[in-house]
């Protein structure tokens, strides 16, 4: 007979295996308290674009679009294409402002092509996302284009083909929940508007076109805002007088992540800043951030202070500035569970909905005082919608809706105020009867009521504890030798005595068992042998391990490492590894 302990050890380890099973909710719940971003910015790069915007302003307003993501955890890329992918970039992790800085000098250095295929950039785009977004984070496209297509005649390629690709490519971000927002810039007046539009409708974004570059900033601020749930909120606009002039900030509640204070003119302006005790603020600080550009200013206030902000704005006389704030909370709106999702015609559903913040019920009461709410239902079967009126209770919103037909609903509640909105998980409850082949198990005879068999089960129970102890310990020496890979590398080489440097690869890592070389990722090109000797295994946590047995020098983040021994990457780390034979340098980004 086994021991006890054993026998508990052995039981632990059934549970052990089986707990992983189950682990679907706490998931879902991390995934419901993250609220960053994961963006590609696609850019047409086409000859064109020197006439529609010849100052570059596309490329500042993406700039601006950058400067206003969080500090850290939002990802971005870039697309430059024309009838190809001219460069790109894929989805960078920000946790600096030099982060930032690496993007927009990215924008600074893109090339201009002769000709224009929209369907190669936002297929690239999905395949970037699809690569590279990170579980919970909200995926976005972004394009500015300036018209329709102009094919190389040379390459064969078709409209049809190009068409056909395109709506692939809408389809596989629909498909993924991946909101493609357009830009239009219309300067010569023929801008395929509902083109655009159609791209943006299909997968859930949203359209915008301008005549003028000058409107790209405000575009892009308002998608930003669109994206996070979050509402512009116009300060003022203001002429320059050489002087400083000032306006008023009003943070209007403790629950502010960051406030945005965007300031888009034609040439640069200074500030000075006074929080609501009337102290003056340094720029930059630890708290207050500024980037500024050739057409704009951004202020960004982390943990900003509720009260009224003082800003103070000089610019060239007669300069029009046009200043918008944008804030980003740390709030989502939950709503009680329904005691059931079945119900019937005439039944009233009760609702309570509430802010959370950082997973926990809002306590600072203040914030609802300027809120409204209601209740969104959403007929599945006629396509009608109807709002209901939720009343604000100082702390909750409250409210019920009777079911009108034999349906199925969509149930969602909204709530707002002038800076923001958010809305709930949509819940789907039906009042359709059962189907008439519904069948209930009948309950047992006493003919079928017979003694439970206590022993045997117990004797199946401790062998089948045996088993799956001996299974563990022989498939633990079986897992390491063969344990899989997360996630994907982005690899480009760069030749030092040129400088150029290739196109960005994508190497996934799933085909990989126990270890690669950096030779294998290569595809065993023969001038790069050297880097056979530079070996990755997978580490714990969705992690990697490179060891470095050859004369390669490794450059982890721009500082060298002794990987003899062997070191550590996680997602969002970058390697270059420097081949001194061939006088190339191999850049490697490891994404998860």
């Amino acid at each position: 007979m086994l021991h006890k302990n054993k026998i508990a050890l052995c039981l632990l380890l059934v549970v052990l295996l089986i707990l992983p099973l189950s682990g679907k909710g706490v998931s879902a719940a991390a995934a419901q308290q993250s609220s960053h971003i994961d963006a590609v910015l696609v850019m047409d790069a086409s000859n064109s674009m020197k006439a529609s915007d010849p100052n570059q302003i596309s490329g500042e307003a993406m700039k601006m679009f950058i400067d206003m993501l969080s500090t850290r955890g939002d990802k971005v890329g870039i697309v430059s294409y024309t009838d190809k992918i001219q460069r790109e970039k894929a989805l960078l992790e920000i946790q600096s402002d030099a982060d930032k800085t690496d993007l927009k000098q990215f924008i600074d250095q893109l090339d201009r092509g002769a000709y224009t295929d929209i369907s190669v950039g936002v297929k690239e785009a999905v395949k970037v996302l699809k690569q590279g977004a990170e579980k919970g984070h909200e995926p976005m496209i972004v394009v500015l284009a300036d018209g329709n297509n102009a094919l190389d005649p040379k390459s064969g390629r078709t409209e049809s083909q190009a068409d056909q690709e395109l709506s692939q490519s809408v389809q596989e971000a629909k498909a993924d929940g991946i909101p493609i927002y357009t830009i239009g810039l219309n300067a010569d007046g023929k801008l395929n508007k509902n083109a655009l539009a159609k791209l943006s409708d299909q997968t859930g974004g949203k359209s915008f076109s301008t005549s003028s570059a000058d409107d790209l900033p405000q575009i892009l601020s308002e998608i930003f805002a669109s994206h996070q749930k979050l509402k512009i909120v116009p300060v003022t606009a203001i002429t320059a007088n050489g002087s400083y002039q000032e306006v008023t900030i009003n943070v209007p509640n403790a629950n502010v992540l960051e406030a945005n204070i965007s300031m888009i003119s034609s040439s640069p302006v200074d500030v000075k800043l006074t929080d609501p005790s009337g102290k003056e603020q340094q720029i930059p600080s630890a708290n207050v951030l500024r980037s500024k550009s050739k057409t704009y200013s951004l202020l960004k206030l982390l943990k900003p202070e509720q009260g009224d902000w003082k800003l103070q704005v000089k610019g060239v006389p007669k300069d029009k500035i046009d200043i918008n704030l944008i804030f980003n909370y740390d709030l989502e709106l939950d709503m009680d569970p329904l005691p059931s999702t079945t119900v019937k015609k005439g039944d009233s559903i009760d609702i309570n909905a509430y802010l959370v913040s950082n997973g926990q019920k809002l306590q600072n009461n203040g914030l609802y005082n300027n809120m409204s709410a209601k209740l969104i239902v959403k007929d599945l079967d006629s396509g009608d919608t109807k709002e209901v009126k939720l009343t604000n209770k100082g702390d909750h919103f409250v409210g019920s809706y009777t079911v009108e037909e034999k349906h199925q609903y969509e149930l969602r509640a909204r709530a707002e105020d002038k800076s923001f909105y958010r809305e709930t998980k949509p819940v789907t409850i039906s009042a359709k009867t059962a189907g008439a082949g519904s069948t209930q198990t009948p309950a047992p005879s006493k003919e079928d009521k017979k003694p439970f068999p206590v022993w045997p089960v117990v004797i199946g129970v401790i062998a089948l504890a045996a088993l799956a102890a001996a299974a563990y310990f022989i498939l633990g020496a079986f897992r390491k030798a063969n344990k899989g890979f997360v996630g994907q590398m982005v690899v480009e080489i760069r030749d030092e005595n040129t400088g150029e440097k290739t196109y960005p690869q994508y190497k996934r890592l799933t085909a990989f068992k126990g270890k690669f070389n950096l030779h294998q990722l290569l595809q065993l090109a023969p001038e790069l042998k050297e880097t056979d000797k530079v070996i990755f295994t997978p580490g714990k946590n969705d992690r990697l391990m490179i060891k470095n047995g050859s004369a390669c020098m490794v450059e982890k983040s721009g500082r060298a490492v002794d990987a003899s021994r062997g070191a550590e990457l996680k997602s969002g780390d970058r390697l270059s590894v420097s081949l001194p034979q061939v006088d190339k340098t191999i850049l490697i980004e490891y994404l998860v």
